[in-house]
């Protein structure tokens, strides 16, 4: 090992991989890099919000006990989203202040929990997140907001708003992140990251549940840069036993993608909203011009062409809800028995009693209705892929990141908040309902120095194009070395 003096910043701009390689050749101690991420945590933290439960001193004992496990990412600190996966004895309160005053903690690992742990990751705390991640803005009355590091006054977006604000602002290189709607695309996108929501079943929700939301919900992480996505993904995939949904099988190493050429492809760009909804913001729209350009350059065929099933998202609202209010339900109804206290109005945000008061509402004929119309539309998206395109160009969001408390929601204002959310994002959710894989890249910010995403969504199970094309724009419009105004 060479005897180097270790400062917040000698690794502060590195992705996992820089620090798997710094690892592998002894230039550094997985403790000097857990030391000085959580010097970085300690620095700016406290303007951000973004971690919420530190677990600062059993990750250092981690590494100075050896103990762990010896897999690709040794030594790597990451930071874990306080819902979707566990470590068995760990807080786990998922936005909400009934189990923060519970003093909850997970029973067991998650199979997610297991695979990061496998992988050598060593978490050093947990991250904010909204109540049950049922929104996509990340302020909990629980812990307050997560601010975003481009504008502390501006939305991290959500649900996974504190882990994108902590690897934006560089306290770590990689943070969890699950999507049900857009929730690792949509923090991505106003943090200035890369945000891919993997295909439906490419990785386990298991063993406590066999699927969110119907299928709508996978899990993955929020990096810098395409490899780190890529390289991470291949540790987390994988059947587990009993899952109810299969992925089609990879066509090699993901982490191997960002290095092959894709081709010439066929790229739609969808320019505007979805009908009924309001204008597209000039900011995002100049984004996916000067996307679309530099695919364009990259040799792709590119026209304005997209599924027409996506204007219809204001008949999707429906059957989407139902399916999310009904989980809802469900979910508070789990949280009772396990608590001992049967869940009301009082114990949570009033959004979440929205939804679970729409949820036991729902017959068991309209749960099933509603999944087959989202089936069935899944079917007629899909059908434009099948008809020769490669990938969909759009929006992740329809406007800049808005200012916090925009999209909050209260008592009396549920109908207003929920057009909001609405507005804000029209393109997300699709793909969760399809199962399809999609990604946010970080390649473009507007005149106020804020980052505007361009998503990307590709044929079922199509990860690997994603990759090879989304590291054709990182080196076409490269985002790496921009810095946030709140930055370690």
């Amino acid at each position: 090992m060479e005897n180097e003096s270790a400062r917040t910043d000698d690794f502060a701009d590195l992705d996992a991989l820089d620090q798997v390689e710094l690892l592998s050749r002894r230039k550094v101690s997985a403790l000097e890099l857990i030391d000085a991420a959580i010097a970085r945590i300690q620095k700016v933290n406290s303007k951000l919000n973004a971690v919420i439960v530190p677990l600062l001193e059993q990750a250092r004992a981690a590494a100075k006990s050896g103990s762990i496990p010896n897999g690709p990412f040794r030594g790597v600190p990451f930071l874990l989203k306080d819902l979707g996966a566990a470590y068995g004895g760990d807080p786990l309160y998922m936005g909400m202040k009934f189990l923060r005053d519970a003093k909850s903690v997970a029973l067991h690992d998650t199979y997610l929990g297991a695979k990061f742990k496998a992988a050598g990751f060593v978490c050093l705390g947990k991250t904010n997140t909204p109540e049950l991640g049922l929104i996509i803005t990340t302020e909990p009355e629980a812990f307050g907001p997560s601010r975003n590091p481009w504008d502390v006054t501006r939305s991290t977006g959500g649900s996974s708003g504190g882990s994108a604000a902590a690897v934006a602002a560089r306290m770590v290189a990689v943070a969890h992140a699950n999507d049900g709607g857009g929730s690792i695309r949509i923090p991505a996108s106003e943090c200035g990251l890369v945000g891919l929501k993997p295909t439906r079943g490419r990785v386990s929700l298991g063993p406590d549940m066999g699927d969110a939301w119907h299928g709508f919900v996978t899990e993955h992480v929020v990096t810098r840069t395409v490899r780190d996505s890529a390289a991470i993904l291949d540790v987390l995939a994988g059947n587990m036993p009993g899952d109810p949904y299969a992925a089609p099988p990879q066509r090699g190493p993901f982490a191997k993608e960002p290095g092959i050429h894709p081709g010439r492809l066929r790229v739609g760009v969808m320019r505007r909203t979805p009908q009924g909804s309001p204008p597209l913001h000039p900011d995002c729209l100049a984004a996916i011009d000067d996307a679309a350009k530099a695919l364009q350059s990259a040799g792709h065929e590119v026209e304005e062409s997209h599924p027409a099933a996506i204007d219809e998202t204001s008949s999707i609202g429906e059957p989407f809800i139902a399916v999310v209010a009904s989980h809802t339900t469900c979910l508070l109804d789990q949280i009772s028995m396990f608590s001992g206290k049967k869940i009301t109005a009082e114990d949570v945000e009033p959004w979440t009693w929205f939804l679970a008061e729409q949820g036991a509402g729902v017959s068991a004929s309209r749960y099933l209705m509603s999944i087959q119309m989202l089936q069935v539309l899944s079917r007629r998206v899909m059908q434009w892929w099948a008809d020769g395109f490669d990938l969909l160009l759009l929006p992740t969001l329809a406007a800049p990141p808005p200012p916090l408390g925009h999209l909050a929601i209260t008592g009396d204002t549920l109908s207003e908040g929920a057009k909001r959310i609405l507005d804000l994002s029209p393109f997300c959710a699709m793909f969760n309902i399809t199962g399809q894989p999609a990604i946010s890249l970080p390649l473009y910010w507007n005149s106020a120095n804020l980052p505007i995403g361009v998503q990307l969504a590709a044929d079922f199970g199509r990860e690997d194009v994603l990759l090879r094309v989304a590291a054709q724009l990182e080196q076409a419009r490269p985002w790496k070395d921009r810095r946030p105004a709140v930055c370690a």
